[in-house]
């Protein structure tokens, strides 16, 4: 019998292992299909099949997981604290885009790799090379191999930064029993906030602390000078409006508000930074087809003052362009998406709007709605209407920025607490290696 099989499971779980057992001989294809579609890094595609592209340091190793941009980001500083305990760091992400944001934000000596295909033998091949002492899972990530597999070798398993939807909740209680076996197996699940335990708790889950939201212990990504003057200059004294990580079916909207602000914000200049550079060129097409000159940062092109719309299609760049714009709209609101993060452009001073749909980040934005700190839009003329009074209200844009930043900063201290939670756990590693 297999070490992972002697926890306690379920027919779903057994059946949902035996059914990704047979994905891996279609690996090859599924690989190819998504290189086409530039999903995949050529030179690292084997990292999805659990195959190491670097050797694995001796001595103690913590893998800490986080999926996307934003889960990546929220466990740099905790990288970092764990380096300084003399421990090799390996993080996983799924997306090239937080591939690419690890390059560059990782500090020296963590290793990075793809997290692989939650396909057994695929994990089993990640989990042999790599061997890690303490597995850390960042917010929301429960593939059922992996955990049963790494659990199952007796290396301890952690969530932090725990996310429970509504939305998620409710999926999850059709497989009461299937959802309360994976939660079972962590030794802790850190949780974002006292709804998020509440859920996690009745969803199975036997140890469970709210710690916060480590998002707000991220600092504020620093900028190249260089790329900030050289901005700074091109805009010179335009009104700028930043509609950040927007997504397919918001652009639309960004440009009608543009349209509808023109004729009061004479060379108003929107930045759009969609969440997926990749569309930057379809984004700055569509923008010349309404009739708006647009230029595209991928290109190397800085705006000009016939420049109506400027495509900020590259990646770790944020952090210019919240400091370049005084207000900006947060995309995945005005589409069903959940929302994006407000907390980095809350401390960058940029006064912010958002559309309705902010599920993902409930909590955050109902403190920053609670302070007025945002505003909350549904449609182009009431974006255009919200921007246009922010661009042209000095004091008030003022009080709502300086809300937010005070807002974020006293909902600080996930960091700390994240460390004290899991500080047995590294005791319990010295002792281990000490004898």
């Amino acid at each position: 019998m297999a070490e992972w099989q002697r926890y306690r499971t379920t027919a779903l779980l057994r059946n949902y292992a035996r059914a990704t057992a047979l994905l891996g001989p279609a690996a090859d294809l599924l690989a190819r299909r998504r290189l086409r579609q530039g999903k995949e890094d050529p030179l690292r595609v084997q990292e999805r099949r659990g195959e190491a592209t670097v050797a694995r340091p001796a001595g103690r190793l913590v893998w800490l997981h986080g999926a996307s941009v934003g889960e990546f980001l929220s466990i740099v500083p905790l990288v970092q604290r764990l380096q300084a305990r003399g421990v090799t760091v390996l993080v996983t992400t799924v997306t090239l885009t937080a591939a690419a944001l690890a390059a560059k934000r990782l500090p020296p000596g963590a290793i990075h790799q793809f997290m692989p295909w939650d396909v057994p033998s695929f994990v089993d091949r990640f989990l042999n090379h790599w061997r890690p002492d303490l597995a850390i899972f960042a917010e929301s990530e429960l593939w059922p191999n992996l955990i049963m597999r790494t659990t199952g070798r007796g290396t301890p398993l952690i969530q932090v930064n725990g996310r429970m939807s509504e939305r998620s909740f409710k999926g999850w209680m059709r497989v009461p029993r299937s959802i309360g076996s994976l939660l079972s197996r962590f030794e802790l699940c850190l949780m974002q906030t006292v709804d998020d335990a509440r859920r996690v708790e009745a969803l199975g889950a036997p140890r469970v602390s709210t710690t916060g939201n480590l998002k707000f212990d991220v600092p504020a990504p620093e900028v190249e000078p260089g790329a900030a003057a050289a901005l700074t200059k091109a805009i010179g004294s335009r009104p700028v409006f930043l509609a950040a990580s927007t997504h397919e079916g918001e652009d639309e909207i960004v440009l009608q508000a543009h349209r509808l602000m023109a004729p009061r914000l004479p060379n108003l200049l929107t930045i759009i930074a969609p969440r997926h550079p990749g569309r930057g060129a379809d984004i700055a097409a569509l923008a010349e087809d309404n009739g708006l000159v647009a230029a595209q940062r991928s290109a190397g092109a800085l705006p000009d003052i016939r420049t109506a719309v400027y495509v900020a299609d590259t990646l770790g760049e944020m952090g210019l362009f919240y400091r370049a714009a005084p207000v900006a709209f947060l995309g995945g609101s005005l589409i069903r998406h959940g929302g994006q993060n407000p907390i980095e452009p809350a401390k960058l001073g940029a006064a912010i709007v958002h559309g309705p749909h902010v599920f993902n980040f409930a909590a955050v934005y109902a403190a920053l709605t609670e302070k007025a700190a945002v505003q909350e839009v549904g449609t182009a003329e009431a974006l255009a209407a919200a921007v246009t009074m922010l661009l042209t209200d000095p004091v008030g844009r003022t009080a709502q920025r300086e809300a937010a930043s005070e807002t974020v900063a006293g909902l600080g201290g996930a960091l700390e607490r994240t460390l004290a939670a899991i500080e047995p756990y590294f005791l319990a590693l010295a002792m281990r290696n000490a004898s």
